[in-house]
């Protein structure tokens, strides 16, 4: 599942970056481009590429869906009633289930509105600011909104209210798109108060998961997802990994992917000299509860998950303290795998990618010039729903 970057690449501004977690403004149509070209390396090797914004569209095809939708979407930015909450609901019932999706991926700006007085309480607090319902260029990062993980999904509450409304279109989808509508299982849902994104949740195995402690997912939610796992499927095993809680090493995938049955990307920078990070092991406990084993040596926690008797981890830029942070920074540990040994990588990151062919990967390179400014790679661009069993 994929988002094709659309206009609201185009709505971020150099005084709105951090306000929407940028740190640079992508070129829209080379951005496009590379991610069409992105689409297209994941068919020509037998993927299947849904997006977004069409499964949301057929999911909101029912007046009476869309409606509700609408207004729950309208609640979320900040508008519960006045005129500026019935205006926008107008404005937004008067558009087609497509123009819809459109605009709340674009946002709503104040002049879009023909409003005589706005309910000023109801308001931004920054009056200059020129949206009522803010754009979601995040939104091309498919992987956090929502996880699948066996045979259900996560729908992540996100962190920063700058995405929170992302995984709201993930939640009608699965409700009401008829391909997904009472077929797939939720683990846990957007209504808690503790965070979890899908850039921290990593598939080890048909029975482990790995999920990072960051900056974006709490400890809270890692035990709750893991009792509903332990509860509700065959995953026994969650080793939850703990890494700097910072913007450059926000999800786990942007230092440390599975690639291979025994083999890992890593960045240097979240292990100690000897090789070791704090992480936690969880297990089914007594009365649905959880047990925790603490531990620091990845390697030797990971054999013991995986049955393997050797552990691979493959240090981003060659470990090198000028190239790692570099080509860490442009998601040089962010790699898509699409098959076992088999992955997608920016071509930028040259260093990390011909070390990966030295540990026998394959690797196929796609184009990163603009797509990269969003701080997210090919594994945070892609959230795959279905896989085989391998």
């Amino acid at each position: 599942m994929l988002h094709r970057p659309g206009h609201e690449i185009e709505n971020i501004t150099p005084d709105s970056m951090e306000r929407l977690l940028f740190d640079d403004i992508p070129y829209l149509p080379i951005a496009q481009e590379e991610h069409d070209f992105f689409a297209q390396t994941l068919r020509d090797n037998g993927t299947e590429v849904i997006y977004t914004e069409d499964l949301a569209t057929e999911a909101l095809a029912d007046e009476a869906v869309r409606n509700e939708f609408i207004e729950r979407q309208v609640a979320e930015a900040g508008f519960v009633a006045g005129v500026t909450h019935d205006a926008l609901v107008e404005y937004l019932k008067a558009l087609t289930p497509r123009d819809l999706v459109t605009r709340i991926y674009e946002g709503v700006r104040r002049d879009d509105l023909e409003l005589k007085a706005l309910d000023l309480a109801a308001v931004s607090e920054n009056t200059a600011w020129p949206f009522l319902m803010d754009p979601l260029p995040n939104a091309y990062f498919t992987r956090d909104p929502q996880a699948s993980i066996g045979e259900g999904m996560s729908v992540n509450k996100m962190t920063f209210p700058a995405r929170q409304r992302e995984s709201m279109i993930t939640e009608y989808i699965l409700k009401y798109n008829p391909r997904f509508a009472g077929r797939v299982k939720v683990w846990r849902d957007r209504n808690h108060a503790s965070h979890i994104e899908g850039g921290d949740e990593l598939v080890l195995s048909d029975h482990v998961v790995a999920i990072g402690i960051s900056q974006r997912t709490t400890a809270d939610a890692i035990q709750d997802i893991a009792k509903s796992l332990f509860a509700n499927s065959d995953y026994d095993t969650v080793i939850a990994i703990s890494i700097p809680h910072n913007h450059a090493m926000m999800h786990l995938d942007t230092v440390f992917t599975m690639i291979n049955y025994d083999q890992f990307t890593v960045h240097p920078d979240i292990l100690t000299e000897d090789g070791k990070v704090d992480n936690w092991v969880l297990y089914p406990g007594k009365d649905g509860e959880v047990t925790f084993e603490h531990h620091t040596d990845i390697k030797e926690v990971l054999k013991k998950a995986l049955g393997k008797s050797e552990i691979d981890l493959i240090p981003t830029g060659n470990g090198d303290p000028i190239v790692a942070p570099r080509e860490q920074w442009n998601d040089g540990s962010n790699t898509l795998a699409i098959a076992p040994g088999e992955v997608v990588t920016y071509n930028r990151n040259y260093v990390s990618n011909a070390l990966l062919r030295e540990h026998g990967i394959l690797v196929h390179e796609v184009r990163s010039s603009e797509l990269s400014r969003g701080r997210g790679g090919p594994r945070c661009m892609s959230c795959p729903i279905v896989r085989e069993d391998i």
